[in-house]
């Protein structure tokens, strides 16, 4: 899908939003819980029935999964499956038409990088009464999303609204390699044969990438080798301009603000001296053949099909967040092993960094509304809560033991050294039939650090089950390089939302505005020297200051900064 098509559904979906917002406070129910009073005490597990929305991926059947089964066994839920696919667009327009028609579900089940309810969206339909807030739900029913909570700030001041209710659950997904996304991974197979080392700063990448434009370091006697590519879900930018200047946009499509805090206001970073300086030397690059044409315009698929290319490799380096998506992991050639991460580099004028990203996404996945009865939402919440305990999220996620995952062995480390082992996934084969016996991603709540470092992996990073750690060893080459006082915690900015459909318009525009802006300098389209002063005016003719009003605004309010 291009970017151009990307933007334009985004833009209808967020009419939709709007259009949902409106309508839903016709909708309601005179289900919803009542605050003020304490919920019913229920004991053992009463049959209920719960309408579910949520995104079903090619490989499974959530109706006849085994997770599924297991749930309605343990908690007495009969499902009665409302599913979209895992194609955003798509999802986030189906989620908004229920809401808008009135015929909405128990409960919305959903997965953040597929769909999920933004803050603005939790504020305006709890006001309206249609969606329903956990604080009771928790305190009565559900100690293990408690303790979670409890056992982390960040994660609750995420999931607490101004007002001090929970509107919904976001997952935690404490995603170490996940947190620093502007990674590039280069061929060391190429450098080692060229006598060349890695580079360390701006002006030792242009050496590098020229010789592997001209030096044939692939020895298949033809000028085939693509220096440097990347794709649409992984950016070049936010790499390269860390060198010139703090850039908090991640590499995966997750966030492409380059709000920043600067002396604690909110501000932006596309604007800048730097900003331009990074632009102008990605310029250099690309005039230079040193960046693949098709780097800021192909699919996923097409940079994997460079990587996998039979024959001699052609791929010099990628950015991406991991290695998988240039280049299959566990190929018969091996080629994959020829790859590493590069740190980030040092800029003509020292500047050295890499932007953090907060790897859990603000909103809600996991939302009641008011068709479902006191005792639905009771069943749901529990639930919910049995997925935060170690057993529910390793079955939820991952499926059956022997199937999906197995207990560690003798001799089995986990992938931090200092924890003892968990659980271990079973390798699925290729072509095998699905196991359709977990919920994936859709159970993936209490995702913590702990939990996710106490996988068994081999210890060969080279190996193909060792390749989760070699993304915890290469991400130990970023970590600490971001400027701290900078990130914007967007995460736990709580929007008023009557505000919520400008910001929103806003931030598409300008966030639209500066990614094709970037690529026009890049490409050469747009001449640096003598269009960037119309492109600065162009921000603030798209409400820029208005904007940085309202994140202001928000951040002022936020408290615990």
């Amino acid at each position: 899908m291009t970017t151009q098509l990307r933007r334009t559904k985004s833009a209808v979906v967020a009419g939709l939003c709007v259009l949902a917002l409106g309508l839903a406070a016709c909708s309601g129910s005179d289900t919803a819980t009542d605050q003020s009073k304490p919920l019913p005490t229920v004991t053992g597990n009463p049959a209920v029935t719960l309408d579910v929305f949520a995104p079903q991926g090619a490989e499974t059947n959530l109706a006849t999964n085994e997770f599924t089964q297991k749930m309605n066994k343990k908690f007495n839920i009969t499902f009665k499956w409302q599913t979209t696919t895992f194609d955003a667009g798509p999802a986030k327009e189906k989620r908004q038409i229920s809401l808008a028609s009135g015929d909405y579900p128990d409960l919305y089940l959903l997965i953040p990088w597929v769909e999920q309810f933004t803050p603005p969206e939790l504020l305006k339909l709890g006001s309206q009464g249609v969606v329903v807030p956990l604080n009771q739900l928790i305190d009565q029913y559900a100690p293990n999303i408690k303790k979670a909570l409890d056992a982390e700030p960040e994660w609750k001041a995420m999931a607490t609204a101004p007002d001090g209710k929970i509107y919904g659950l976001p997952q935690w997904v404490d995603c170490y390699h996940c947190s620093y996304q502007g990674k590039l991974w280069m061929n060391s197979a190429w450098l080692k044969k060229l006598g060349l080392e890695q580079p360390k700063t701006t002006e030792d990448m242009v050496n590098v990438l020229r010789a592997f434009k001209t030096q044939d370091p692939n020895g298949n006697g033809k000028a085939d080798e693509i220096p440097l590519s990347a794709s649409v879900r992984s950016a070049l930018i936010p790499y390269f301009m860390n060198a010139f200047i703090y850039n908090p946009q991640g590499a995966s499509g997750y966030n492409n603000s380059t709000l920043v805090l600067n002396d604690g206001k909110v501000d932006l970073q596309a604007n800048k001296d730097g900003w331009r300086e990074g632009l102008a030397y990605l310029n250099s690059l690309y005039k230079e053949g040193l960046i693949d044409k098709g780097a800021f315009t192909q699919n996923p698929d097409a940079l994997s099909q460079q990587g996998d290319r039979s024959g001699a490799v052609i791929l010099g380096s990628a950015t991406v967040l991991h290695l998988g998506e240039a280049v299959s992991i566990g190929l018969p050639d091996g080629r994959d092993k020829q790859y590493d991460a590069v740190p980030p580099l040092t800029g003509p004028k020292g500047v050295n960094h890499t932007g953090y990203n907060f790897p859990s996404a603000p909103g809600a996945t996991f939302v009641l509304t008011n068709k479902a009865t006191p005792e639905e939402q009771i069943q749901a919440i529990k639930l919910l809560d049995y997925i935060f305990t170690d057993e529910g999220q390793i079955n939820g996620q991952f499926g059956s033991e022997g199937k999906g995952w197995a207990k560690p062995q003798p001799g089995d480390v986990a992938l931090d050294k200092s924890l003892k082992p968990v659980f271990k996934l079973i390798p699925q084969k290729p072509g095998a039939t699905p196991l359709n016996s977990g919920w994936g991603a859709m159970a993936q709540y209490n995702n913590t650090e702990k939990f996710r470092n106490s996988e068994a992996i081999a210890t060969d990073i080279y190996s193909q089950p060792g390749y989760e750690r070699r993304l915890f060893e290469a991400t130990k080459l970023y970590e600490g390089k971001e400027d701290k006082s900078m990130i914007y915690p967007f995460w736990k900015v709580w929007i008023d939302p009557s505000l919520g459909s400008e910001v929103a318009t806003l931030q598409t525009n300008l966030d639209n505005y500066v990614q094709q802006n970037a690529l026009q300098f890049i490409t050469g389209s747009k001449n640096i020297e003598s269009d960037w002063d119309a492109y600065v005016k162009g921000l603030e003719g798209l409400g820029l200051k208005r904007y940085l009003e309202i994140q202001q605004a928000a951040y002022d309010k936020m408290p615990n900064k």
